[in-house]
């Protein structure tokens, strides 16, 4: 019992609590969410709950791991976790190994296993560019890294990932104290890249034009985003009450991935919708909180990039469900179904939660 009353008294207790409410309130939201298609699917409304709790047993088990760990044995391994994560994604592209769906390879199975590579690919960027920037800020090296991971993602295609991964990167390239022009060089190439990306794939155009359109006459918006605003709309201050959406009886689709969130504003509403939004952005607070007090160059960029990390991912889910950005197909970290997110999500909270152990110690 002292140990563990020690263990939340070494670190930040919301580094260690919101995380592991999120995951749990995810688990609730999803088997709220998708009781109907699973049944509809799989004929057991329990499925995705079955699935989700092992994700979030096993999420759980590497969060204690990878809190209980001397963070710095983290240097060894980031260039082979790197190298592995690339290797991951060039098989993805391989047809018997990749599986595609909705036009996308991204996912790798394996028999029954299966996972997106590219969740990997997003710890282990800010792994390997925290330990490269530690001594050293070379450029040519960071954006032979960046454009060979923006490459990769865009050969599945998942603009989404790869967004948050260029923007992350960038933030620990800044934090970093990298030169400032040479950040604006790259800033200024992303931004002339970007209509070619979306003009360049036939599905990016349909969906950014369909954006745009929407704006203007929202019956022009496409099938999912009328009914995400249905959802969001119909949810007014106070919501439809717990298990009282009526979205999720098949009109709204992705209830369990990307548009999970729409589900929980229209049961508990704009108030509730706002509470979870201010509760992952205050753990992206305090992990930003926790960087300023850090020393160590190594871990200061290790707990700047995941924060970065989770805010930009949260970021571009949330602001694709209100319309504000196209569709991507991102995930809503901690909520969302999906092992790999989870898994990913919950080893990274587990890096930093070690790290402000470490920090509270040593004060």
């Amino acid at each position: 019992m002292p140990r563990i009353k020690n263990y939340f008294k070494e670190g930040d207790r919301w580094l260690f609590i919101i995380p592991l409410f999120l995951s749990i309130f995810g688990l609730l939201a999803i088997f709220d969410a998708s009781s109907v298609v699973a049944l509809r699917d799989f004929n057991d409304k329990y499925h995705y709950l079955k699935n989700q709790s092992l994700w979030l047993a096993l999420g759980i088990s590497l969060f204690f791991f990878f809190s209980a760990i001397d963070y710095r044995i983290l240097k060894k391994i980031a260039l082979p976790l790197f190298a592995l994560s690339l290797a991951f994604l060039v098989l993805v592209l391989i047809p018997w190994l990749g599986k595609q769906i909705y036009g996308g390879r991204r996912w790798l199975q394996i028999g029954r296993f299966g996972f997106q590579p590219a969740e990997l690919v997003k710890i282990s960027v800010i792994l390997y560019l925290s330990t490269l920037f530690e001594k050293k800020k070379e450029f040519l090296p960071f954006l032979t890294i960046i454009g060979l991971v923006f490459g990769l993602l865009l050969l599945e295609p998942d603009l989404g990932t790869a967004v948050i991964i260029v923007a992350t990167s960038l933030s620990l390239y800044f934090l970093s104290g990298a030169n400032i022009l040479r950040l604006l060089v790259i800033s200024i190439l992303v931004l002339i890249s970007s209509p070619f990306l979306i003009l360049g794939s036939v599905y990016r155009k349909q969906r950014f034009l369909t954006f745009l359109g929407s704006f203007f006459d929202a019956a022009k918006a496409s099938y999912h985003v009328r009914q995400g605003l249905i959802a969001l709309g119909s949810g007014g201050i106070f919501g439809r009450g717990l298990s009282l959406s009526r979205q999720k009886f098949l009109f709204l689709p992705e209830v369990t991935t990307d548009s999970i969130f729409a589900i929980i504003a229209e049961e508990f509403g704009f108030l509730g919708g706002g509470i979870l939004i201010l509760v992952l952005f205050f753990l992206v607070y305090r992990m930003f909180k926790l960087a300023l007090l850090l020393k160590d160059p190594y871990a200061r960029m290790l707990v700047s990039g995941i924060a970065s990390y989770i805010g930009f991912q949260s970021v571009i889910n949330l602001s694709a469900i209100v319309v504000l950005i196209p569709l991507t197909g991102v995930p809503l970290p901690f909520i969302s179904y999906g092992g790999s997110s989870l898994l990913v999500c919950l080893t990274s909270m587990g890096i930093v939660y070690n790290i402000s152990r470490l920090a509270v110690r040593k004060r």
